[in-house]
């Protein structure tokens, strides 16, 4: 079953696409082999996609005390609360990718306490589900546990960032019935 559309709306890309938009979709393409129809969903306003992606590439690729596979855990267990199916299906398969481990990836995926987690990576997780669940429940106390197991306040920062980022991000993907490349089921496994 391929995708169509990536999500539920009318909302065409623009046609034509900016020379630098067309450019970032060449490369997705040449080093994925796909356009992510997230890109693809936001699109039809390149101002948006633009404000997407240079979030998305400031929370998760940028130097940060969190690695990219703990940022990638932590968006697949906002998005394993938030049951979002593209989340969880693109992520999963980078948890998959970076670990180098397709049990990780499903653990992930499915309940995150059963993977065989360091003190600092479930201090983190707990961190995550708390934050997705009840943010306005959280203090310093919250805070101070990530201290322990090594985070900076830079750390926790950029933590609360990827969490609210994926917050949002599920919750549009939701909302518009976003649906993963179909591509991304049967990576890294």
């Amino acid at each position: 079953m391929s995708n169509a559309k990536p999500h539920a709306l009318d909302l065409p890309m623009a046609d034509p696409l900016p020379e630098n938009t067309q450019k970032y979709f060449d490369i997705c393409q040449d080093k994925l082999g796909m356009i992510p129809n997230v890109l693809q969903s936001y699109a039809f306003d390149i101002a948006k996609l633009d404000a997407f992606t240079a979030m998305y590439n400031d929370l998760m690729l940028a130097e940060s005390g969190l690695s990219k596979l703990e940022r990638e855990m932590i968006a697949v267990v906002v998005s394993s609360i938030n049951k979002c199916f593209y989340c969880l299906t693109a992520h999963g398969a980078a948890v998959r990718q970076l670990s180098g481990d397709p049990i990780l990836g499903e653990q992930m995926v499915m309940n995150w306490r059963a993977a065989d987690l360091d003190a600092r990576m479930t201090a983190v997780l707990e961190f995550t589900e708390n934050l997705t669940i009840t943010s306005a429940k959280t203090t310093e106390s919250d805070r101070q546990a990530l201290r322990d197991v090594g985070l900076s306040d830079r750390d926790i920062f950029d933590l609360a960032s990827v969490v609210g980022f994926f917050n949002m991000t599920n919750r549009v993907a939701s909302g518009i019935d976003m649906r993963p490349n179909d591509a991304y089921h049967a990576q890294h496994r």
